[in-house]
């Protein structure tokens, strides 16, 4: 076995294998050879090279999406660690478990002109859950920061910063560790509820109107029992999104659909006594707008950990894990007599005639090519979608149950969809389906720079030649400046890329186009795909906005 010389990395290394932190996505640089040779020597972890950081540590986050524990991310010193600020940002607001270790120089060559170099402690100060500042030499206390920092990164579900100062030389090895680690172990324990459960049940067994609301959520997480009690209340209406996976055929899961339309007395009507959230962020603007104006007497959010006053109507923040809270919950409660439920039926039925209608008069657009799309993707797959727009079209359609669905939405950006993507194929072994945008595309097209792509991971790229989730917001108007700084209008494609990287590609550009392309596309490869779909940039946001207006 080979190990680095410096006792300092050594300890990182012995720490994280003793605490099961094998996955190890590292960029290539110098400062941080210590910990390359030492994670790359030893059989006990799995590594994989990722040259741009921005890259990797999606990638790592797609991973840990997936296996719901951490993968850590290695970098050398300088702007390096900089570009993992995104992905960061994106593990502390999804609640994903992140190891970020950074090599730094010695606390003395920091701001004296030395080249690679920034001030690295502290630099995630307010998107981290813990920062380990560790010093030059091994030691008890550095140990202990260790240990704190992967734990509270498991505890915690969230990102963490180990950032070690190493002294040239950098390269050395020996074969036998030099120093010894304290090892602490910290189990982790379900949250279980341990307040009060019999004011919840008593308000809830009185109030005639109750929504459930279901954000980020992961699939299989709620009990069929659960889901099915739900449902069976008359005066419970649960409205869920795509990321929520979770299913009922009484479930609103075409939110946009259902309110865009409603009246003022619309929104009266439906205010609920109780909201009753959990999950992670919510995608609607149109839900986020409708229950701040017309706010209900309680919110109450489950989950262990965070509660997010989004309505401005948070009453109770209820921490423990949704299964575990409803399971002891709901089988307190009665079925309260109401109508809620009977008249969300009736509309829900409604919007979907008028919904079929409309798309079978269409023209070839984004939305014709995600009606076609989505009914098209292979039982049993992940589907990960990426930012702006396809997100908000996916939220208009069903999915079938079977497709576990992800996305981005603890920042909601368009930087690393397609890297975490990639990452979250690799740990699920599933076959993996993309959805992505022309410009959240190409922004993050390094993505392909990556050695470990299965060949049934699958890209389709809606290709409208700009950023057309900009016509569809307030402020759009046809002028040299929105095109140029808003839209960012291109005449780019995928194929030079696609053959760059070693993808099989296909495009379309109308209905009968896509449909003929999506059964090879669906087909078993040798090679990862990309089905590049062309869409007219002029006609998309007229189409969509149409839309809701015809569902009345």
């Amino acid at each position: 076995m080979i190990y680095p010389k410096i006792p300092l990395a050594q300890s990182i290394i012995q720490i994280c294998l003793a605490k099961g932190i094998t996955d190890i996505v590292i960029s290539p640089g110098s400062r941080n050879a210590p910990l390359t040779i030492g994670f790359a020597n030893n059989e006990g972890f799995t590594c994989y090279s990722i040259a741009d950081e921005r890259c990797a540590a999606f990638f790592a986050v797609g991973m840990a999406q997936q296996l719901q524990k951490p993968a850590a991310i290695v970098c050398t010193s300088g702007s390096a660690l900089l570009n993992y600020y995104p992905a960061v940002a994106e593990a502390f607001y999804s609640q994903i478990p992140l190891i970020v270790i950074s090599a730094d120089r010695p606390h003395d060559k920091i701001d004296i002109g030395d080249g690679q170099t920034i001030r690295q402690e502290n630099v995630f100060a307010n998107h981290i859950v813990y920062s380990a500042n560790l010093l030059e030499d091994a030691s008890a206390e550095n140990d202990t920061l260790i240990n704190n920092a992967i734990a509270i990164s498991k505890i915690k579900r969230g990102p963490v910063h180990i950032n070690a100062p190493f002294e040239e030389p950098l390269y050395e090895t020996v074969d036998q560790c030099s120093v010894g680690v304290e090892v602490h172990y910290s189990p982790i324990e379900e949250t279980l509820f341990d307040g009060e459960i019999s004011e919840y049940v008593e308000r809830w067994n009185v109030a005639k109107k109750k929504l459930v609301l279901v954000g980020v959520n992961y699939p299989n997480s709620i009990e069929e029992a659960i889901i099915a009690q739900l449902a069976a209340d008359p005066s419970v209406v649960v409205m869920t999104e795509t990321t929520s996976n979770l299913h009922h055929p009484s479930f609103l899961n075409n939110i946009d659909t259902i309110i865009t339309p409603f009246t003022e007395q619309d929104f009266e009507a439906y205010r609920p006594e109780i909201l009753l959230t959990f999950g992670g962020m919510v995608v609607s603007k149109r839900i986020k707008a409708f229950l701040r104006k017309y706010k209900p007497q309680m919110h109450w959010h489950i989950d262990s950990l965070r509660a997010y006053d989004t309505f401005g109507a948070l009453s109770r923040h209820i921490e423990a894990e949704p299964n575990t809270f409803l399971k002891e919950f709901l089988p307190q409660t009665l079925p309260v007599d109401s109508d809620y439920n009977k008249i969300a039926q009736e509309l829900k039925a409604f919007r979907k005639e008028k919904h079929d209608a409309y798309l079978a008069k269409i023209p070839f657009s984004d939305f014709k090519a995600f009606e076609l799309i989505l009914p098209a993707l292979p039982d049993n797959s992940q589907l990960q979608i990426s930012n702006s727009s396809p997100i908000r079209y996916a939220q208009l359609f069903d999915i079938k149950p079977s497709i576990e669905v992800f996305c981005n939405r603890g920042t909601s950006g368009i930087d690393g969809c397609t890297s975490t993507a990639i990452g979250a194929a690799l740990a699920s072994q599933k076959e993996t389906v993309l959805i992505t945008g022309d410009v959240s595309f190409l922004y993050d097209s390094n993505a392909l720079w990556n050695n470990y792509i299965s060949k049934d991971f699958k890209i389709i790229l809606i290709n409208n030649a700009g950023g057309g989730i900009f016509r569809i917001l307030p402020g759009h108007a046809e002028t040299p400046v929105f095109n140029t700084f808003f839209e960012t209008t291109h005449k780019l494609t995928a194929e030079h890329l696609a053959k760059m990287y070693g993808f099989e590609y296909s495009t379309a550009s109308d209905e009968a186009g896509l449909q003929s392309a999506l059964e090879v596309f669906m087909g078993k490869s040798d090679k990862p795909k990309i089905l590049e779909v062309f869409t007219p940039m002029l006609e998309n946001d007229k189409i969509l906005l149409q839309y809701f207006k015809e569902l009345v």
